[in-house]
């Protein structure tokens, strides 16, 4: 309401309405101030790591950091053909930022990342730094002939093309090679079959996980439907045997299923008593064993939002349906499970997205051939220190899990997913 408008009124009515406006910016306030601490715990802990993730995926310091004055060399050599060799002045360049280079660790992160370009410029890059790491004499010639003397491949036009290819602060290199592609003097090409298994891996995790929600939802629907009829005291039994496995660590769980499934544990040996097998059946280090133990871990996260949805489910319904002539199996699919597609969604859902990043796990009961995409990204990360391929799997998952996440928004309903129904 305007000033003009509360001016025109009786003064004791312009007065209860000044402060009702009041009151409710005075709510508004509140409001926003108890909102502050969610944002920011979502802006530190869910869109700075994003953002962060995203920056590492296409930052490339490394060559700008070694060689800032070849870089800078090179860029005022503008018209120079691809195929062609760079002037004296970038070789020169290049035999200064070698005899005044920060420190060998940087020196050793470019050779790094331009061995990514070509096998073997590490060795190169690393062989020059040796010989340039006590000034050497001054000899006579030019820098490209002295370079030349190093190796002859700093006066290949090949080099030079990948160096520059290299240089930018900014390189799509990693997301293209987290999707088994690379970037060529005439484009982005496909990678080497060699090097063509970020895409097989993301879709074998994809599966994983598809196979792993589909098998929680199987065993979960059932034991959330006894859970919801079942007497009160056994209710509560089964509610804390769903609650159990988070109680216990992560690692205690895998590993002690290492000890029940392996050839001599207690499943084989009760298999082998009872007469039903003749020799162990491997069930570890495999398959096999990453589904049975990733099932028992996830298997909560479906049953309990399939619980809570069908314990609002009246029972009567059920017997409405059946008094009006329905078989209990038509009643079922056209009245129960209808209602219980809010469980069903948000389950399955919240399950892929688990298992789809599952990492300790499949590394502890599965073999090399049932790595996910989460061994992987702890690889580039804790091992090489690669943070820039890291960040690009990363956000392939990330990527992934969003489509399966609009896919099942677009089947199930985004509502109905999140439980507004």
């Amino acid at each position: 309401m305007s000033t003009s408008s509360i001016a025109a009124m009786p003064a004791e009515t312009a007065s209860l309405v000044d402060a009702h406006q009041r009151s409710s910016r005075r709510k508004k306030i509140f409001s926003v101030l108890l909102l502050l601490p969610l944002l920011a715990y979502t802006a530190v802990f869910f869109a700075l790591p994003i953002g962060m993730m995203l920056y590492r995926a296409v930052s490339n310091p490394e060559l700008i950091q070694a060689f800032p004055r070849t870089i800078a060399a090179l860029a005022e050599d503008e018209g120079r053909a691809a195929d062609s060799m760079p002037e004296e002045n970038v070789f020169v360049a290049l035999e200064q930022d070698f005899l005044h280079a920060p420190s060998v660790s940087v020196i050793g992160e470019a050779a790094r990342r331009l061995n990514y370009e070509s096998s073997g410029y590490r060795a190169l890059v690393m062989k020059t730094a040796r010989h340039y790491k006590a000034p050497p004499s001054q000899t006579a010639g030019t820098a490209q002939a002295r370079l030349a003397a190093i190796d002859q491949r700093w006066v290949s036009p090949a080099l030079w093309s990948d160096f520059q290819r290299a240089s930018p602060a900014y390189s799509p290199y990693y997301l293209l090679a987290a999707i088994d592609l690379k970037q060529t003097g005439h484009g982005i090409a496909v990678a080497d079959e060699s090097q063509r298994v970020y895409i097989d891996l993301t879709l074998k995790t994809l599966k994983i996980a598809a196979v792993v929600s589909l098998l929680c939802l199987v065993l979960g629907f059932p034991f959330a439907a006894l859970m919801v009829s079942a007497p009160r005291p056994l209710q509560i039994l089964l509610l804390l045997a769903v609650m159990l496995p988070f109680w216990t660590s992560l690692l205690a769980r895998t590993t002690s299923w290492i000890v029940v499934l392996q050839e001599k544990g207690i499943v084989n040996a009760l298999l082998l008593r009872l007469g039903l097998i003749d020799h162990p059946i491997p069930m570890i280090f495999n398959l096999s064993g990453v589904y049975i133990v990733m099932v028992h871990i996830l298997l909560p996260f479906s049953v309990l939002p399939l619980y809570n949805v069908m314990k609002s489910i009246p029972p009567h319904f059920m017997r409405a349906s059946a008094s009006l002539g329905a078989h209990p199996l038509r009643g079922f699919i056209h009245v129960y499970l209808p209602m219980t597609l809010t469980g069903i969604g948000s389950g399955t859902l919240l399950t892929f997205i688990v298992a789809a990043g599952y990492y300790v796990t499949p590394t502890l009961v599965g073999s090399a051939r049932e790595q996910m995409l989460g061994y992987f990204i702890a690889f580039y990360t804790n091992t090489t220190v690669n943070w820039g391929m890291a960040s690009a799997l990363g956000l392939v998952l990330i990527l992934c899990v969003i489509v399966i996440y609009l896919l099942a928004a677009r089947l199930v309903g985004i509502r109905q997913i999140a439980g507004l129904r």
